[in-house]
């Protein structure tokens, strides 16, 4: 019987090469399926063609059993549902037995967002006495400016921002490229920063070590300036994106270009932000209407 993480080194090599997934979601992949591997290995090991459904069911009650939160177990049943898509592909097995696993309804909360006075007041506070002021000035202008994720901000080159023609290129989920536009504050903020660097790093934010900034870096600044701005409201990098997409529609941007903005690849994914605009809307409404009063 050939070694279940046989089939497991295949499909991650199938995932990042020819998929070419990030190194993260490879990750996440990995560990979910070594997770299976040991659930097999407990049961004295089964052949992957004789792994069915009913297999599959008592692996998730056991996830069931830890208290698992739905969001995880449906990404651990997302990478089951792959893993047998491929071998079934690949000819390992002749059915696939988790085509018929059903997700866990998910709660949908709404993203949470700041105010345009909160993300003013926040931006204001980074001092720009020394350059990890100007780089905190330049990592908050950035995010709003352009609703990136973090993890596409601190891959970022300094040949990756055309400070001349105000774009920058990221590349997102995937590894797709999108091209950003940006504003004239995050311009100025970035430029200041990176004529104050003497450094030879390529990397376009660096930590005090003169070293890239990773996405915890970049999350530590944040919640230090946020504690300083005292906001009463549970606030991560996301959020400065979910603010950006949020002010945007506020302010009449059509649906289609945020999406592009933010780089979803379904324009339902960009949807939950028009939840947030419904105040907004009321007003209009309440001004604009005959009848609202």
């Amino acid at each position: 019987m050939i070694s279940f993480s046989y089939y497991i080194e295949k499909f991650l090599n199938y995932i990042a090469i020819e998929k070419n997934y990030s190194a993260c979601t490879v990750n996440n992949y990995k560990a979910d399926l070594d997770e299976f591997s040991g659930f097999l290995d407990s049961r004295g090991g089964k052949d992957i063609k004789n792994i069915d459904y009913f297999l599959l069911r008592k692996f998730l009650s056991t996830l069931s059993e830890r208290k698992l939160g739905k969001r995880t177990l449906s990404r651990k049943i997302s990478t089951l549902k792959s893993f047998f898509k491929f071998a079934l592909r690949e000819g390992m097995v002749k059915n696939n037995p988790a085509s018929v696993l059903i997700y866990p309804r998910l709660d949908k909360p709404l993203p949470k967002f700041l105010t345009e006075n909160e993300v003013k007041n926040v931006l204001a506070l980074p001092k720009e006495k020394d350059i990890l002021g100007f780089r905190d000035k330049a990592i908050l202008e950035f995010l709003y400016s352009t609703g990136a994720r973090v993890s596409e901000m601190v891959s970022l080159a300094i040949d990756d921002v055309d400070l001349i023609s105000g774009i920058v290129k990221v590349r997102g989920k995937g590894k797709k490229e999108r091209l950003l536009p940006l504003g004239e504050p995050a311009i100025n903020t970035i430029k200041a920063y990176l004529d104050m660097r003497r450094d030879t790093n390529k990397a376009l934010f660096l930590n005090k070590h003169n070293q890239r900034l990773s996405d915890r870096g970049v999350r530590d600044i944040i919640y230090r300036y946020i504690k300083k701005a005292a906001v009463n409201l549970k606030v991560s990098p996301h959020t400065f994106r979910h603010s950006f997409a949020t002010h945007l529609l506020n302010r009449g941007a059509d649906l289609r270009s945020v999406q592009e903005l933010l780089g979803h690849s379904s324009i339902s994914t960009t949807q939950v932000y028009t939840h947030l605009t419904i105040d907004s809307l009321k007003s209009v409404y309440q001004k604009a209407h005959p009848r609202a009063k």
